[in-house]
């Protein structure tokens, strides 16, 4: 029977190239780009684009996805819900280089659907002016969403952070440009 071992062989390492390639394709997903679940403008998710590894968020709008559920790019949450900026806030790095006063710049995202909140770097093709506008919304949250924030251990930028935020947005141009 040496013709059907050879042929289990054969399935057998059609399967493995099978289930390769749809990982792959999977892998390939997340690079390729989305559409905007809320303003449906087309959204690039190359990294060298962005500038961030795990793309989740509209550079135009600023609205995500809820996709994941324990860690960035993990895409396991079973809510699908729409994640609305909510505020500003600065993530606490031990990077040596790059960080602003604060630590890194982050967007604060709520699941419209579910009310989870995280946060999520802003990436390099961001809109500046649309990241200002959620800093100035966030000035003005209400006392339940900022114990919610509180909660999850995420402290919005507040009014004496703006210099910073400018600078972390628009480096010298702020000077050029004073109105941005």
């Amino acid at each position: 029977m040496p013709y059907v071992d050879e042929l289990l062989e054969f399935q057998s390492r059609l399967e493995l190239s099978v289930a390769g390639r749809r990982r792959a394709r999977r892998g390939k997903e997340s690079s390729q780009g989305f559409v905007c679940i809320h303003c449906r403008n087309p959204v690039l998710a190359q990294s060298w684009i962005s500038g961030v590894q795990n793309r989740n968020h509209c550079p135009y709008c600023l609205r995500s996805r809820h996709l994941d559920l324990h860690r960035p790019g993990d895409r396991l949450s079973a809510c699908k819900g729409v994640m609305h900026p909510i505020g500003m806030t600065f993530k606490k790095t031990r990077k040596k280089y790059g960080s602003l006063n604060g630590g890194e710049l982050m967007l604060v995202h709520q699941c419209q659907a579910c009310g989870k909140v995280s946060i999520n770097r802003i990436a390099a093709d961001d809109d500046p002016q649309a990241i200002l506008a959620v800093y100035t919304a966030s000035l003005s949250l209400d006392p339940e969403l900022r114990a919610l924030l509180a909660q999850n251990s995420i402290q919005p930028l507040c009014e004496q952070d703006l210099s910073v935020l400018r600078r972390g947005l628009l480096g010298a141009v702020q000077e050029e440009f004073p109105q941005l």
